[in-house]
């Protein structure tokens, strides 16, 4: 047992002395932490910006490229595939995803094929496949990719999914910047910024920070109440709807007079 974690040790100095040798780490900060969803609210932007911090001249070769993640709370789903049979719509084949984000954009400073290696892609789960945990799927349907990627399709048509390449702003190899579209249908939560700089593909340093979403004023009260008190809550529904069918009934009343 000794001996194993002997060579454990010694199989990460070299790690550890390449990362000291390179000497860049990240330096960041985001325009806000906190977003509030309230009844008017419309999305937000974040602005990601920062610094590479290091002590020693620019290395020579291989240019800096930086990789921006904003990652949404994930949750289990199910996709279902619909086919038209007997004239009529219906759900036939479906696979159970295990974790998939309910928001997801990526912003980079290149090509995301040039930044990042598949190996480090892999290991970090940057890209958006990779974000998506999908495991035993394929016992569910012979063609189980095609539900991710139909996953991915509807989700970037509705904002949700994003994939900005070349949109990094990145300064003398130093300072870089980057704005990050929220849309208005955002699932409340935290919000993970992951914030890479690579070489030739490989990771040099991450950093990451967290955004808060949160519904307020009235959102808020309504999101408490519908799920503290379900009944107060249906009742006041019905309500609502008895009022607005009776003044809807009067107004045209009033009109036809």
């Amino acid at each position: 047992m000794i001996r194993a974690l002997l060579l454990l040790c010694l199989m990460a100095l070299p790690v550890r002395a390449q990362d000291a040798a390179t000497g860049e780490t990240i330096v960041a900060g985001l325009s806000q932490n906190f977003v509030s969803i309230t009844t008017d609210f419309t999305g937000s932007e974040i602005l990601i910006y920062g610094a590479v911090k290091r002590e020693t001249p620019v290395p020579e070769g291989s240019p800096l490229e930086v990789i921006i993640t904003v990652q949404g709370p994930s949750g289990p789903l199910t996709v279902r595939r619909k086919e038209r049979r007997f004239g009529i719509w219906m759900n036939t084949d479906s696979v159970t995803i295990s974790r998939a984000p309910s928001f997801y954009a990526i912003a980079s400073s290149a090509p995301m094929d040039k930044a990042l290696s598949e190996t480090e892609n892999l290991r970090h789960q940057i890209t958006i496949p990779r974000a998506i945990r999908a495991v035993g799927i394929a016992a569910e349907a012979a063609d189980a990719p095609n539900f991710i990627n139909a996953l991915v399709r509807l989700r970037r048509e509705q904002a949700d999914y994003s994939l900005a390449e070349d949109t990094v702003e990145l300064l003398e190899s130093t300072l870089f910047r980057a704005d990050v579209a929220l849309p208005a249908n955002l699932t409340e939560g935290e919000y993970k910024v992951r914030l890479f700089i690579t070489r030739d593909g490989a990771i040099v340093d991450a950093h990451e920070q967290v955004i808060t979403v949160h519904k307020a004023g009235l959102e808020r009260w309504l999101h408490n109440l519908a799920h503290q008190q379900p009944l107060v809550y249906g009742l006041l529904s019905l309500l609502l709807a008895v009022v607005a069918g009776w003044g809807a009934s009067a107004a045209f009343g009033l009109l036809r007079r």
